[in-house]
């Protein structure tokens, strides 16, 4: 079982930077792929980032290729997603989700494809 909490969250102005971080908990945080996910109000829930178990393979959404960056330090046992040049149409609840692995360079990118969650870190991005 893994608990997870993201923090990072806030208002922000369009041009402004933030980082995520997704701090877990139990678990052997290593055996398992991290996502980062965004919903904005009355849409779905979608993929901004994945990254693998070891950290050598991401994936990113259209939407942040070139803006963000997902990480991890499994020593810490944290995720972490670097969003530069925010934009207003990045405002969302982000949450944070992760899976059991099977090697190291796995990562998942549906929603479904995930089993724990963290409760969400708004992000408010103003023009």
């Amino acid at each position: 079982q893994v608990q997870l909490v993201e923090s990072g969250g806030g208002l922000v102005q369009a041009g402004d930077s933030l980082r995520l971080s997704c701090a877990a908990s139990g678990g052997t945080f290593s055996n398992y792929a991290v996502g980062w996910f965004r919903q904005a109000p009355g849409k779905e829930r979608d993929i901004v980032a994945a990254i693998s178990l070891n950290g050598g393979s991401t994936y990113y959404a259209d939407s942040g290729k070139g803006r963000f960056t997902v990480s991890r330090d499994n020593a810490v046992k944290t995720v972490y997603l670097q969003m530069n040049s925010l934009k207003p149409e990045d405002t969302a609840v982000y949450y944070c989700a992760a899976r059991a692995g099977y090697f190291g360079t796995y990562y998942a990118t549906h929603t479904n494809q995930y089993t724990f969650w963290g409760q969400g870190t708004r992000v408010t991005v103003s023009s």
